[in-house]
């Protein structure tokens, strides 16, 4: 019994000291290491087949094409008989409803069609997707402190992200699994006017399996729930 316990605190030190030895930036590194060993990323031409699943709601099925050398994203989704297109090309954005271009004031506002959301559209896009890699992007500030933490039964290696007040105040953590460094989990937190953490705020994603898309792992499901009472929101799954 004592011999047991004593290997418990050998090792729960062991880790403890590991924790503190890999920096924020190592950790980042050798996370994207995993994810997009040969740099893929930066020069990404694709389309992702993407059903996002809502509970008490019809599936809405999403093909996204990110060309990365181009400036060039294109949404297309569809939910029932709906479908909607948004294009940004470089500066320009177009819009199709039903494809056709001819568009209705009321149907604009209607299905909110504008370049503000096709932009919004984008950034969430190319962000989640290029996850760890979008990490190295100007204004992302990465802390220096990696922490041990256990999160729905298992332990992981934690990397606190902040952004530079133009673009964005939220708090993120990324959980990597302390052998592979793969991505297994990810959580945010809004801040308020004193940009203190608001523990009842945000949301964090679990992800499980990956695809290999254009050389760079990418997880395959992603179930969305709240902080606050972990209400499953809805899963994205890679098909």
């Amino acid at each position: 019994m004592k011999i047991n316990s004593l290997l418990f605190v050998m090792l729960a030190i062991s880790l403890q000291v590991y924790s503190q030895q890999i920096t924020g930036k190592e950790l980042l590194e050798k996370a994207i290491l995993y994810h997009d060993p040969h740099n893929n990323w930066q020069d990404f031409e694709g389309t992702l087949d993407i059903t996002m699943q809502i509970p008490n709601k019809l599936p809405r099925q999403s093909f996204i094409t990110i060309d990365l050398p181009n400036q060039y994203f294109k949404s297309i989704t569809k939910r029932d008989s709906l479908k909607i297109e948004m294009i940004i090309s470089k500066k320009a954005c177009s819009f199709a409803l039903n494809d056709s271009e001819n568009i209705s004031e009321v149907d604009l506002k209607k299905y909110n069609l504008n370049c503000k959301r096709a932009e919004l559209l984008k950034n969430y896009y190319t962000y989640l997707y290029g996850l760890p890699m979008k990490l190295r992007d100007p204004g992302t500030i990465i802390h220096p402190n990696v922490k041990r933490k256990s999160f729905k039964g298992k332990d992981y290696l934690v990397l606190r992200v902040t952004y530079n007040s133009e673009v964005g105040n939220d708090i993120w953590y990324f959980y990597f699994n302390p052998e592979t460094y793969a991505m297994e989990v990810y959580q945010f937190y809004k801040t308020d006017k004193n940009s203190v953490q608001e523990n009842n705020s945000g949301e964090y994603i679990l992800l499980t399996e990956e695809e290999l898309v254009n050389g760079i792992r990418m997880p395959k499901n992603r179930a969305w729930y709240y902080n606050k009472n972990d209400q499953l929101l809805g899963t994205d799954i890679l098909n």
